[in-house]
């Protein structure tokens, strides 16, 4: 809608894991990386925390994009609230099991052992993503999930366990300690500070086609004050800030803007 009146090719604050947006801070550099290398390295299991809207499912995302489908099969859930033999099944359905599905979890487990040995004897590896993972409340879950790193094959893991979730995540794995000390690789994921909350915004307006700043330095001030340097938080008020700022006819998002759009979005 305001895309035109700004000069974009195309609205550069959508709230949707779409990685041609994702800004590398160093932090979120850094759990790309060692998502990455626990993948690489068949390092079994690896969680990444951080609170709600910080990055964790587009970088999760863009490490998933840039393994290679030809050494990786991968499942991606995005909602474990699931029971334990429905969790499985998922799993296997994710991994291209699309028919006749098993119901018994003997089964199912059987048909996954089977599913991740052969992936191995035909070059790949196979990563098993698992978003909102702090919603998991059964206990059983995660003794199913402790369980799935106990399938190895030729001395190595069988899959890669990626884990995400909000930092609850973390206290629910540390209480269960069989599973806590079988993940090698952890990170948390903070806000951003003031300086990469800028660079944020002027990355997501160059990627979407507008080299200009549209935010002036009060409004950026004001921005990194009320949003906490999360990037979620950010996109909502920028976009409404680009909206208002149409609306109003200006020609760059100043503080009373940001003013006017966060007192809306706490009404």
């Amino acid at each position: 809608m305001y895309t035109e009146y700004w000069g974009l090719s195309e609205k550069p604050f959508e709230n949707t894991a779409d990685t041609k947006f994702v800004y590398y801070s160093s932090q979120h550099q850094e759990a790309f990386s060692r998502l990455a290398y626990a993948i690489s390295e068949q390092k079994g299991a690896a969680f990444l925390t951080g609170v709600f809207g910080c990055g964790k499912t587009v970088i999760a995302q863009a490490v998933l994009g840039s393994l290679s489908k030809g050494k990786y099969e991968t499942a991606f859930v995005v909602n474990p609230q699931l029971s334990h033999v429905e969790l499985l099944r998922e799993i296997v359905y994710d991994l291209g099991l699309k028919d006749n599905l098993p119901t018994l979890k003997t089964d199912i487990l059987h048909k996954l052992n089977e599913m991740l040995r052969n992936n191995m004897d035909n070059g790949k590896n196979t990563v098993v993503f698992i978003d909102e993972a702090h919603l998991i409340e059964d206990i059983l879950i995660f003794e199913e999930l402790r369980l799935l790193l106990n399938l190895q094959y030729k001395n190595k893991f069988l899959l890669t366990l990626i884990l995400l979730g909000q930092p609850e995540l973390k206290d629910k794995i540390n209480n269960i300690k069989q599973f806590q000390q079988r993940i090698s690789i952890k990170h948390h994921l903070g806000g951003l500070n003031h300086k990469e909350s800028e660079e944020y915004i002027q990355y997501r307006l160059k990627v979407a086609g507008q080299e200009r700043a549209l935010f002036d330095d009060a409004a950026m001030k004001l921005l990194f004050e009320q949003s906490g340097g999360i990037p979620r938080r950010i996109n909502q008020i920028c976009d409404m800030a680009l909206l208002v700022g149409m609306s109003n006819k200006a020609r760059a998002v100043d503080r009373k803007i940001v003013t006017e759009v966060i007192d809306d979005l706490e009404a």
